[in-house]
């Protein structure tokens, strides 16, 4: 089961300029800060960024489930392929990137911090 958005994810060229940007446009810092992502919370969602190429690959959204290890075969088994592996990135936290049957990312998250109570 799919439970919502919970995270954004931009890929930027220069992590260091992006970082300052992104932190001036929200008026907070990063809660995360590594060479491979920078987390933001903003209104109970995450911002993150990622070093890589903007423009044709856009941005991922990620959209939060219980279990990603059965929701990810539930999907590829509905015509997904497997984008990116299931990885975990820290603090319990899952990811997989699936392209759907027309070309497009579909991220799932499993993120046993995410308070829904933050959302705004």
């Amino acid at each position: 089961m799919i439970n919502g958005m919970r995270t954004v994810c931009y890929p930027v060229q220069d992590m260091d300029a992006a970082k300052a940007w992104y932190t001036a446009v929200f008026g907070t810092a990063p809660y995360f800060d590594q060479p491979f992502y920078v987390g933001y919370e903003i209104g109970g969602f995450e911002l993150g960024l990622t070093p890589g190429e903007p423009g044709l690959a856009g941005c991922v959204a990620y959209w939060g489930v219980d279990d990603i290890e059965a929701e990810a075969d539930r999907i590829t088994g509905l015509g997904a392929s497997i984008h990116s592996a299931i990885q975990d990135v820290g603090e319990s936290i899952k990811v997989v990137e699936l392209k759907d049957p027309f070309g497009n990312v579909l991220g799932l998250i499993y993120n046993p911090h995410f308070d829904l109570k933050k959302v705004r």
